[in-house]
């Protein structure tokens, strides 16, 4: 309008406008800290945990890292202490969301009801108490923390202890512990203490399904057998070293003792590593791996240069027992599912191995039949097969011998420890040696001297 004037924004306008402004900063910055204090999820998550049946009741010990447990408005005081005297019925909210609410525990195979909570409290991450069940069922049921104690919510510890009716503490119980929404990588350890026998340490990692605590023999032996079948699948260099055993000939009969040869040598080695018979330095597993790649270079070079198969038998057994060692290292973890049933699972575990590289064979030779009858005659597609599979073998050699030369090989002590050692790998040497006679020798001898026969057909 004419005439008509534009008025400034006077102070009073100007700080009204700039605390708006500043309270609508605080109020995201503060939305923003918390939703990221309730949605950021923790990179390695480490529950412990007890499991003890007793009578009609079993207990189950739990602690688990504050910080894990989102979602949960814990309150605080100060710069985000924990205020201990108001957090007790967001810490029960917390154990039965995020803890009860995910396992499960059956009595033999029926499922038992939600779990009581006996008690909840809050402890510093420095606390010991969990290193044995009297003294966590001990702390769990003492006196909380003082009121006073400074304790920033995200770093404590939620210490639980959850009861179950059961009928009794003889039954065969399992667990699936699904925590694995708790953080990126969680690791569950836990133990669990029977009636009768000795301590059962399990190490868990993610969501790993129904464990059973104490497995029965058939159980066990299924569990292992599945194990072993695709242990063998999903282990490239193993599925390669058979390859080299079967490019050159393809007849069953000097198969079957191929393969029997490699299925004791690495039965022996494998069940020397269960019982502890193997070397534990550290840089024992790197040197398998190593060797083992060397195994498929060498095999693969000799189809190449110059395939003798008369004794090739001899050579499968001498890396057998190399592999046996490799198989070890994959079973290591699990045989903590084996329960009282360690050579049951053993045998299991090398029966699945068996039924996969039968498996592997089954599809393989008639394979390399169609391959070498219509698109390579049989020579050139030996050598180019072999020279593919050298080559990556060869890789796979460098690659771990620059890991296995960072360890350093000391001299061992000349004293009773070593003397010890010794004696029990000079009676391993002496047992696998007798093994391959009373097989080969004696049980095989004229299976073995037919395949030879055929083998020696094949060169010429």
């Amino acid at each position: 309008m004419p005439g008509s004037r534009v008025l400034a924004p006077g102070p009073v306008a100007v700080s009204a406008t700039r605390a708006a402004a500043l309270a609508l900063a605080a109020t995201v910055a503060f939305g923003a800290a918390s939703a990221a204090r309730a949605h950021d999820i923790p990179n390695d998550v480490t529950v412990q945990a007890f499991l003890k049946p007793e009578g009609r009741r079993l207990h189950l010990l739990v602690r688990v890292p504050l910080g894990a447990l989102r979602d949960v408005d814990y309150p605080t005081r100060g710069p985000g202490y924990l205020d201990l005297a108001r957090v007790g019925a967001q810490l029960e909210d917390a154990a039965r969301l995020w803890i009860a609410d995910p396992i499960e525990l059956y009595e033999g195979e029926t499922r038992l009801a939600a779990p009581k909570i006996v008690a909840t409290r809050v402890s510093l991450p420095s606390d010991k108490s969990f290193l044995a069940y009297e003294e966590a069922r001990a702390h769990v049921a003492g006196p909380p923390l003082s009121d006073e104690t400074e304790l920033f919510w995200n770093q404590g510890m939620l210490d639980v202890g959850f009861e179950y009716e059961i009928q009794s503490s003889e039954s065969r119980f399992s667990i699936r512990p699904a925590l694995g929404r708790l953080g990126g990588r969680v690791l569950t350890v836990l133990r669990f203490l029977p009636p009768a026998g000795a301590l059962r340490a399990f190490e868990l990692t993610g969501d790993p399904g129904l464990v059973r605590l104490d497995p029965r023999w058939h159980q066990a032996a299924r569990r292992f057998v599945t194990l072993g079948f695709f242990h063998i699948l999903d282990g490239t260099d193993h599925l390669l070293f058979l390859l080299c055993l079967v490019i050159p000939f393809r007849r069953w009969r000097p198969l079957v003792l191929i393969v029997t040869s490699f299925t004791l040598a690495h039965s022996i080695t494998l069940v020397a590593s269960a019982f502890d018979l193997a070397p534990d330095a550290l840089w024992f597993p790197p040197l398998i791996e190593t060797l083992i790649a060397l195994s498929i270079v060498y095999m693969a070079l000799e189809n190449i240069v110059a395939p003798h198969l008369r004794r090739r038998w001899v050579i499968t057994f001498a890396f057998g027992l190399v592999h046996g060692f490799g198989f070890s290292f994959a079973l290591r973890e699990t045989l903590q599912f084996a329960g009282s049933h360690l050579l049951t699972s053993l045998l299991s575990f090398n029966l699945g191995v068996e039924l996969g590289q039968l498996a592997v064979l089954v599809v393989l030779v008639p394979a390399l039949d169609l391959l070498f009858r219509f698109a390579l005659a049989e020579r050139m597609g030996t050598v180019l097969l072999s020279a593919f599979v050298a080559h990556t073998g060869w890789h796979w050699t460098v690659e771990r011998w620059a890991v296995l030369r960072q360890f350093r090989f000391p001299w061992p002590a000349w004293n009773a420890a070593f003397l010890a050692s010794a004696l029990r790998w000079l009676m391993l040497a002496v047992v696998v040696a007798g093994l391959a006679w009373l097989v080969f020798g004696v049980l095989l001898g004229p299976t073995r001297r037919s395949a030879e026969g055929t083998a020696t057909g094949a060169d010429e």
